[in-house]
């Protein structure tokens, strides 16, 4: 059997260029790139008590939830019943990426198209509904779709078949780092000849069983109010609140968009992962050398120095111990000279890989806009954590970013973003 010639011819390794030119976001800080821009530019918070099941009798009961999010506006019937509502997350963020960068719903060339999220709890609230109907109904069954809902492959899967994305395509699980090391292996894929990727991620962790997994880490705050329930590198920090939701992003090989003159947002310039190698326990924090070498990389890989950067959205967990490691692991970095430090967490609540998948969105959003976001909090910075918190606007300068992610059990990832410059935008959301 002959098989056909490939779509696209691979270009030679590190020349091509990727970069993002749409953003599909489905967070609690609104549905849109514009209604999350609002959101982060008037610091409101948008965490309240847990709606999506009755949290009654567990000591965490504030999340964040994606606000009007109807999930039979971006999903059809059949697909409905499939998936899990972390996958349709998926779907309505990867619609608005692709109308954002004004590309069709289906791949023209499917082989030329990707797909790469990042996953970590996969369809939580999917598998809990028919788990219970196996255990207490009366027909001890569970669906056929019990088999992919849940799996942490599904939103890809599902994303592929009906958007046609049909070239190298995977998923990512490094919890919230995966965020970031999805957009980093879409450069690679871009780089081995690939067009266009679609990168990101989306999460749902709010259903009980998702709930009492992150209990047992001993890291979700238990304070009932929302304004203080999250409130990372404070005094009053007390942990983290969950939150559903993220941020989708159309990569594109860099000529591949000026051909088709599309606007750009910015250009994934570097990256770079670690992994502490080393057993995780209930008063370990992080180990900071090998996330301040994540950093470096990213910065080296760039090739930018630390005086160019601009703004640096850390991981935020607002556990003080690992508050105070990133604090350490950024000065590492930065010296005591450090960049403006911006984080919006607090606002939103942390969605895993969502949430840093949502924190590149910020930045570049940033860069899109000119305009640096003040940070979230803190209120009070704790001892140890006294970092170049941006307190007002500010017009960056050499339109450089570096977001920052860590998963539990030791992943460190680092990503650099070069910011397009800043041209007029309208309201299309």
């Amino acid at each position: 059997m002959t098989l056909p010639a490939p779509a696209v011819t691979p270009a030679p390794a590190g020349r091509a260029r990727a970069v993002v030119t749409g953003i599909g976001v489905v967070a609690p800080s609104g549905i849109g790139v514009d209604a999350h821009w609002r959101t982060v530019t008037a610091g409101v918070r948008r965490t309240g008590p847990i709606t999506l099941f009755d949290p009654t009798g567990y000591p965490t009961r504030v999340g964040g939830e994606v606000p009007g999010f109807h999930p039979a506006a971006y999903v059809d019937t059949r697909q409905l019943v499939q998936t899990d509502r972390w996958t349709q997350l998926g779907f309505a963020a990867t619609a608005l990426a692709l109308a954002d960068a004004g590309l069709p719903a289906r791949a023209p060339d499917p082989y030329a198209w990707a797909v790469t999220l990042a996953s970590s709890s996969g369809g939580n609230l999917f598998g809990q509904r028919e788990l219970q109907r196996l255990w207490g109904g009366p027909s001890r069954t569970v669906g056929a779709y019990q088999s992919i809902a849940w799996f942490y492959a599904a939103s890809v899967g599902q994303l592929s078949i009906h958007h046609q994305f049909k070239g190298p395509s995977g998923v990512l699980v490094a919890e919230a780092a995966g965020g970031l090391d999805s957009l980093a292996h879409a450069v690679r894929t871009i780089r081995r000849g690939t067009s266009v990727v679609v990168a990101g991620a989306t999460e749902c962790p709010l259903s009980p069983y998702a709930l009492a997994c992150q209990l047992r880490s001993g890291l979700l705050s238990a304070v009932d109010e929302p304004a203080a329930a999250y409130r990372p590198f404070d005094r009053a920090a007390s942990g983290y609140v969950p939150a559903e939701g993220g941020a989708v992003f159309v990569v594109e090989e860099r000529e591949h968009a000026l051909a088709r003159g599309a606007r750009i947002y910015g250009e994934v310039a570097g990256w770079a992962a670690t992994h502490d190698a080393v057993h995780t326990g209930p008063d370990t924090a992080g180990d900071p050398a090998t996330y301040a070498r994540a950093m470096r990389l990213a910065l080296a890989r760039s090739g930018s120095t630390p005086d160019e950067v601009d703004l640096v959205v850390p991981d935020a967990l607002g556990v003080p111990r690992y508050d105070r490691s990133e604090a350490t692991a950024l000065r590492a970095v930065f010296g005591d000279r450090p960049p403006p430090v911006s984080t919006h967490k607090s606002l939103t609540g942390r969605a895993h890989q969502g949430g840093s998948a949502l924190d590149v969105a910020t930045a570049l959003l940033a860069f899109h806009h000119d305009s640096l976001p003040a940070s979230a909090g803190p209120v009070d910075p704790a001892p140890g954590c006294e970092l170049g918190f941006l307190r007002a606007p500010r017009r960056p300068e050499h339109r450089v970013a570096l977001v920052c992610a860590r998963g539990f059990d030791g992943f460190n990832s680092a990503l650099v973003l070069r910011g397009a410059a800043p041209t007029p935008r309208s309201v299309t959301d």
